[in-house]
C-alpha cells in the first residue's frame, strides 16, 4: 500500500513540472519576511526569467499597504472624491452681525431717552452722574425714578443722605431742571419746549440715526469680509451675502422708526 501511494505523489508531481515547464513560468516562493525567496523551477526560456509570481500577499493587500505609507491617500480614496468639506460659518456671520447692529440699536436708544421733551419719563435722568462720597455713580444707582404726571417726575433716593448730591446733579445736567425737596424725595416739573429748545432737539434725533445707520453698515461689511475670505462657493457665498443684506434692512428699519417716534413726541409735547 505505501508502495502504491509514494509511485502516485511522483506520478502527480512530476505531471505538475511537466506543466510548469511548458507554460515556461517561474514560480517563486517568498518567505514572511519579505527577504528571502526560494525558486523551484527555472525554465529554459531565458525570457521567462522576468516573471516572479510573488505568493507573499495578494494584491488588494499590497494595494493597501502603498496607499497607507507615508500618510499618502490611495488611489482608491482619490477616485471616492472624498475631500474636506468647508466649515459652515454662516451662523457664527449672521449671529456676530446681528449681536453689532443690535449694540447699535440699544446706544441709539439710551441716546434718545436723555433727550428732555415736554413729558415726563423715568429715563430722561439715567445719564445723570451723581458724586457722592467721592465716588461717581449714575443716578438710577443711587434713586428711584418715577413719573408722577405727565409734567412731573418723582426721585427717592435709596438713602436719604444723597438727597443734596441728587439735587445738585439735575440741576447741573443740560435738561434745564430744577428739582424741589418734597420730605425726602426730589419732585421735578418738566418745563414746556421752546420752539428753539424743539428744533435743535430734532436735529439730534437726525444725527443720532445717521450714526447708528453707519455702526449697522460697519457690522455689514465686516460679515461681508468674512464671508469673503472663507472661500465658500458662489452659491453658499451669495445666499450668505444675501441673508446679511436682509439683517441690514431690518435693522435700519428699525432705527428709522425709533427716530421718527422720538421727533414726533418733541414735536407734540
Amino acid at each position: 500500500m505505501a508502495m502504491l501511494l509514494r509511485r502516485a505523489v511522483s506520478s502527480r508531481s512530476a505531471i505538475a513540472i511537466a506543466f510548469l515547464r511548458r507554460s515556461s513560468s517561474v514560480v517563486v516562493v517568498q518567505s514572511r519576511d519579505l527577504s528571502h525567496k526560494t525558486t523551484l523551477f527555472s525554465p529554459p526560456n531565458p525570457r521567462a526569467r522576468d516573471l516572479e509570481l510573488d505568493l507573499s500577499l495578494p494584491d488588494f493587500l499590497r494595494d493597501s499597504r502603498r496607499g497607507f505609507a507615508k500618510g499618502k491617500k490611495s488611489r482608491d480614496d482619490s477616485a471616492s472624491g472624498l475631500v474636506d468639506e468647508a466649515p459652515n460659518i454662516g451662523p457664527t456671520v449672521k449671529a456676530t452681525a446681528s449681536s453689532q447692529m443690535e449694540a447699535a440699536i440699544d446706544a441709539l436708544s439710551r441716546d434718545l431717552t436723555k433727550l428732555r421733551t415736554g413729558r415726563a419719563a423715568p429715563g430722561m435722568l439715567d445719564h445723570i452722574i451723581v458724586e457722592t462720597g467721592g465716588v461717581k455713580m449714575p443716578l438710577n444707582h443711587l434713586a428711584l425714578v418715577s413719573v408722577l404726571d405727565p409734567k412731573t417726575l418723582s426721585v427717592n433716593p435709596y438713602d436719604p443722605d444723597t438727597v443734596k448730591e441728587l439735587e445738585k446733579a439735575i440741576v447741573s445736567s443740560p435738561l434745564g431742571l430744577n428739582p424741589k425737596l418734597d420730605g425726602q424725595r426730589l419732585v421735578a416739573s418738566i418745563p414746556a419746549l421752546t420752539q428753539e429748545h424743539i428744533q435743535a432737539m430734532c436735529k439730534i434725533v437726525t444725527k443720532s440715526s445717521e450714526v447708528v445707520k453707519q455702526s449697522i453698515r460697519r457690522a455689514r461689511q465686516k460679515a461681508l469680509d468674512t464671508i469673503k475670505k472663507a472661500g465658500l462657493p458662489k452659491d453658499e457665498a451669495k445666499r450668505l451675502e444675501k441673508e446679511v443684506e436682509e439683517l441690514t434692512k431690518k435693522f435700519v428699519k428699525s432705527a428709522e422708526e425709533m427716530c421718527k417716534s422720538k421727533e414726533k413726541e418733541i414735536t407734540q409735547a
